[in-house]
């Protein structure tokens, strides 16, 4: 029984059981010893399997981490590749963004030059537009002032228009003025019989032969009075010279007989509606309308006294006219 204690309190303690405990013991602490040897063998056995599969766990362990670690540092070199190329891409890309940036800031330069350009351009543009408005209104002035010019150097002239074009009559021009105003309006001759003309000529000088028109007579009087006394005959009545029938007008500029042709259809018209249109100078239409005489200097002036009355409304449409005689 004291072996027996001894044991168990060996294996309490878990001391290793030995032969000479084993031996020095009853019969039943021998019994207990060989259990207590199979246990262990087989818990031996049992850490012996265990430590093996330990050993092939941390091999696979290893070749797994192996594997990994290989696979990692292939991925980690492919991120720093992938890295270095995004550095160098960025920086290329920062490159552009730099040059762009250059390039927008010399296009805004240019741009405020071409702006600043352009205002100074529209600037100039409308001063040389106020030149050029002013120049035409002093040339128009000049114009203007010329014409009168030219018609108060033409005062003591008559126009001649439809004398035969003939040399017996080309050569004493003079000669048979004075014969025209013998045989229309004799009480104008001074005395003597004659009228004093300081030159007469045909106008133009050359004679175009693709015209069957004579050319005008333009006669030169010393005396405007006498001149005048003719042109107011010629107003009354029809002129001849030998029963052909002539006629007598004012002698004026260019211009001015310019702007008396532009009356010609409203004054035929005016005429037709019995509104005694006259064309006083130098290019101005009067008509007798509604018991008063009506002044016009321009031809807008007149339609747009037209459209107003009613009686006169639609019947001075020129163009509308134009276009019937066509």
């Amino acid at each position: 029984m004291a072996h027996m204690a001894q044991n168990q309190a060996s294996r309490k303690k878990g001391k290793k059981v030995t032969i000479e405990n084993f031996y020095g013991g009853s019969t039943q602490g021998k019994e207990e010893n060989e259990e207590e040897i199979q246990k262990n063998s087989e818990h031996a056995s049992q850490n012996g399997n265990y430590q093996q599969a330990l050993e092939d766990l941390k091999l696979e362990l290893i070749q797994k981490m192996e594997t990994w670690k290989e696979k990692w540092e292939k991925e980690i070199s492919c991120l720093t590749d992938k890295n270095a190329q995004l550095e160098k891409e960025l920086e290329a890309s920062n490159r552009r963004a730099d040059k762009a940036e250059k390039q927008n800031q010399s296009l805004m330069t240019r741009i405020k030059h071409l702006e600043e350009s352009e205002m100074i351009k529209q600037q100039e543009s409308i001063k040389q537009t106020q030149i050029i408005n002013e120049l035409e209104e002093n040339i128009k002035y000049l114009t203007e002032k010329v014409t009168d010019l030219e018609n108060r150097g033409r005062r003591e002239n008559l126009r001649i228009i439809g004398l035969p074009e003939k040399p017996e009559v080309n050569n004493k021009l003079d000669m048979i003025l004075q014969e025209i105003i013998k045989e229309n309006c004799p009480h104008v001759l001074e005395q003597g019989g004659k009228i004093e003309i300081e030159r007469i000529h045909r106008t133009p000088s050359i004679l175009n032969p693709q015209k069957t028109t004579p050319r005008n007579v333009i006669a030169k009087f010393k005396s405007f009075q006498v001149k005048e006394k003719i042109l107011q005959e010629a107003k009354k009545k029809s002129f001849r010279y030998k029963g052909a029938p002539i006629r007598i007008t004012h002698d004026l500029a260019a211009n001015t007989l310019r702007d008396r042709k532009a009356w010609n259809t409203i004054f035929r018209k005016a005429r037709e509606l019995g509104l005694q249109p006259r064309i006083n100078y130098p290019a101005k239409l009067t008509i007798y309308f509604q018991g008063k005489v009506w002044a016009f200097n321009k031809i807008e002036d007149f339609q747009a006294f037209a459209k107003k009355r009613p009686e006169l409304c639609g019947k001075f449409d020129i163009q509308a006219q134009k276009a019937r005689e066509t």
